[in-house]
């Protein structure tokens, strides 16, 4: 049987665990935004500075990806902070549909999850 059966919440040292795996998963994604958002900049520095012309099209079509991923990351960013907040009011860890612990090994791979596994298959299924 899963060691989290029977647990209401996780302990404070576990909640430690996950705050700095977040904290660092954090650290990561606000750097990759940081990044996201020089090479955005950087071309628009460029498109100012040079005669529009026939890659006009690649420049639009790039800059709009770079958009998206950095859209992206601003959503993931919110996430990570979110959980940050879950841990604060030791609610961390609780699935949001059945109240149970969500395993430790779903919130290692997606330490933003509010869903158990079990919650999100059921999810999917009725859509």
């Amino acid at each position: 049987m899963d060691q989290e059966a029977g647990k209401t919440r996780y302990s404070d040292e576990e909640l430690e665990e996950f705050r700095v795996l977040i904290q660092k998963k954090l650290d990561k994604a606000n750097q990759q935004l940081a990044f996201y958002t020089e090479q955005l900049s950087d071309m628009a520095d460029s498109a100012d500075a040079k005669i529009k012309g026939l890659d006009d099209g690649i420049g639009t079509a790039e800059n709009e990806r770079l958009s998206n991923m950095a859209a992206r990351q601003r959503k993931h960013i919110q996430h990570l902070e979110n959980a940050l907040i879950r841990i604060q009011n030791k609610v961390y860890g609780v699935c949001r549909v059945t109240g149970q612990l969500i395993s430790k090994e779903r919130l290692k791979a997606v330490p933003h999850a509010t869903l158990s596994i079990e919650a999100k298959q059921n999810r999917k299924r009725v859509k």
